[in-house]
């Protein structure tokens, strides 16, 4: 049987054992690649995110795994075979949950710059991260969060309607037939309810860690599939006061921010224990109701101060209403524990490194950076490995 070496001087911890095809977690990974040639491909991509110098490109994740001749076969491992990424997904899941022990689905927006416009989904739109109109892709990702690690798990392209209304992009991209246009928030929501609806995993609750704007669309898809719910909410978004004892009841639509302010005297320390350092956040919290006609159930608006000032840091929006505020405040920290997640570790995974075209290559490298990012999680990466080599085998 045939055998590549790949130098592994720059892979952390116990991630060559993880990679191993003797190993479990590398066994349940690519069990749905039927393949020898296809197993021993996933394997070197995997080695080469973790460890290739610079940018995560196929060209770099063949140089440090073999050459020009692994480039050619990882490309169309990548961008031209035919396997499906999404039970891949789930075995990373269920991986996930088992050794994790995440307590909530994080959905974070992944704006991804690109100087062209032939990647599939790229245009000039808004980058929620960055606060700017710029050229690129928008992603979400769904990530298992728990206090001490996350993991992204799921993936969601968003598409314009400017690609979706050209047939002649839509079979460059091979975008698959059918596919409907989506709001970001529309997007970001179906991020989460299609791992949760396709895959056995326990329902958890859900946090937007995106500014929404169309929150009806938002908060009735979760309702409906009976799942907590945490968004994040903009202080212009207009809102009805329902608490009888409170500021603004019966003075119709309100914005947020406003409402926030007016019981600002109500605010109560909790202790915010995420993060290397234990400091405490003012908290408020209002029932209230979206502003449209047959809105729906009660909601409960909570502002998070994190000193004096007269307007919170953060505007979160609950479902449903009776939500401890306590367990509230800590599904933020898992927010802020993605989004460092995100930064210390995707970026190195290479999350935003692809620069193929095709909409099969974007989900099958995002895929593959996920377990990347699992690898770097549960092989300890803070433990480094003496400069070796190993041979790896189908």
């Amino acid at each position: 049987m045939n055998a590549e070496v790949v130098s592994w001087h720059r892979i952390r911890g116990r991630a060559y054992d993880v990679i191993h095809p003797d190993h479990a977690f590398s066994a349940e990974l690519f069990a749905s690649l039927r393949r020898s040639d296809q197993r021993l491909r996933a394997r070197q991509y995997l080695s080469g995110l973790l460890a290739a110098e610079g940018r995560k490109s196929i060209r770099n994740i063949a140089a440090f795994a073999g050459g020009a001749a692994a480039e050619q076969s990882l490309h169309h491992f990548i961008s031209s075979s035919t396997w499906d990424w999404s039970p891949m997904r789930e075995a990373l899941t269920d991986r996930v949950m088992r050794v994790l022990g995440p307590t909530a689905w994080v959905v974070r927006p992944l704006f991804i710059p690109k100087a062209g416009e032939h990647s599939v989904g790229v245009e000039r739109q808004f980058a929620p991260e960055l606060g700017q109109v710029l050229n690129g892709q928008l992603a979400f990702g769904a990530w298992a969060a728990a206090e001490e690690a996350s993991v992204p798990v799921q993936w969601r392209l968003h598409l314009p309607e400017s690609w979706l209304g050209d047939a002649r992009r839509c079979r460059r991209a091979e975008i698959p037939g059918g596919t409907e246009a989506e709001t970001p928030e529309e997007c970001a929501t179906a991020t989460a309810l299609t791992a949760l609806g396709q895959w056995p995993v326990p329902k958890r609750p859900v946090v937007l860690d995106t500014h929404v704007r169309g929150l009806g669309g938002v908060v009735r898809p979760f309702a409906e599939a009976r799942t907590p719910l945490l968004t994040r909410v903009q202080g212009s978004t207009r809102l009805i006061v329902t608490d009888r004892a409170m500021p603004g009841y019966r003075a119709g639509a309100i914005p947020a921010r406003h409402i926030m302010e007016s019981v600002r005297g109500l605010r109560r320390p909790l202790e915010d224990a995420g993060g290397p350092v234990r400091r405490t956040a003012l908290v408020a919290a209002v029932r209230v109701r979206l502003s449209r006609p047959g809105s729906g159930p009660e909601l409960l608006l909570m502002g998070v101060w994190h000193g004096l000032g007269k307007a919170p840091v953060d505007l979160w929006l609950a479902a449903p209403a009776t939500a401890p505020v306590g367990d509230l405040v800590r599904l933020t920290r898992l927010a802020g524990r993605v989004a460092e997640d995100e930064e210390r570790i995707g970026e190195r995974v290479g999350i935003r490194d692809f620069e193929g075209r095709s909409f099969p290559g974007w989900h099958r490298h995002m895929t593959l950076a996920s377990v990347a990012h699992a690898v770097s999680v549960l092989a300890n990466e803070s433990d480094e490995l003496p400069l070796h080599a190993r041979r790896i085998s189908a």
